[in-house]
């Protein structure tokens, strides 16, 4: 870091609707795109947003943590109120501080925690189509949890990825395996057609979450036994498991450093 350059840590929250992801692409807005817009205009310099992962189209987040590099001594927070105030209002930084040179948002990242929320039965209420996926009927919730129980621990998530999402061919890195923290049905007390999946760990494949919770529906509406969810570590066969949940019910909540 040169004399006076400050590495800047950003909290962020955003509502995906609108946007055809994190990552900055030439196809339609996304949230890095808008970010890095603004505080270049701040700054009267290009700025690029180091983020802690990407999400995809449609999805939300209440905790996504991306760093840059700065010579701006605005104070963190006078930057986040000034930043807040040119921002869509679909994007909103909750904390801006300063930290270490080395921290980078990916590679110092630990963890992430996110939550894929869902309502059975009835009528969709219009202000949650949105953020919950609306589903008719009912499901075995007790076959959801035993499924999740299986989920903590290292394991080959090749069934779970996205197809493409990386190159096979390539031999370093740890490929497809992931350990997973804790995996949890949360039922809600005052309206028990509320539910959410929650699941952390130190790191996830592309979809890897939704298509987590579409093997989980299809194994909650008795289509598929509960042993089969299990087996399919072992498969390593995107084919082998459930659809890809829509994105509009997953939220990226935090991640850990």
């Amino acid at each position: 870091m040169g004399v006076g350059e400050r590495n800047l840590k950003l909290t962020i929250a955003y509502d995906g609707t609108r946007f055809v992801g994190w990552q900055r692409q030439n196809n339609g807005p996304t949230i890095q795109g808008e970010l890095e817009d603004k505080i270049s205009l701040m700054t009267d310099c290009k700025t690029v947003l180091c983020g802690a992962g990407r999400t995809d189209a449609g999805v939300h987040a209440l905790g996504m943590v991306a760093n840059f590099k700065t010579d701006s001594s605005i104070p963190c927070d006078g930057f986040q109120k000034w930043l807040n105030s040119l921002l869509p209002d679909d994007i909103r930084v909750l904390e801006i501080e300063e930290v270490a040179a080395d921290f980078h948002a990916r590679i110092s990242a630990r963890g992430k925690f996110y939550q894929y929320r869902m309502a059975l039965g009835g009528v969709s209420v219009p202000t949650e189509r949105l953020y919950r996926l609306q589903l008719p009927g009912n499901l075995d919730l007790q076959a959801v949890a035993s499924c999740l129980n299986e989920l903590p621990g290292e394991h080959d998530f090749s069934s779970f990825e996205a197809i493409g999402s990386r190159d096979l061919s390539y031999e370093g890195g740890r490929g497809a395996i992931r350990r997973i923290f804790s995996a949890e049905l949360k039922i809600c007390a005052n309206d028990p057609r509320y539910i959410d999946i929650e699941i952390s760990g130190d790191g996830f494949l592309r979809y890897m979450v939704r298509n987590i919770v579409g093997t989980l529906i299809e194994i909650g509406r008795g289509r598929w036994a509960v042993e089969q969810f299990a087996l399919l570590f072992a498969a390593r066969d995107r084919a082998m498991a459930g659809p890809t949940a829509p994105a509009h019910g997953l939220f990226l909540k935090e991640v850990f450093y």
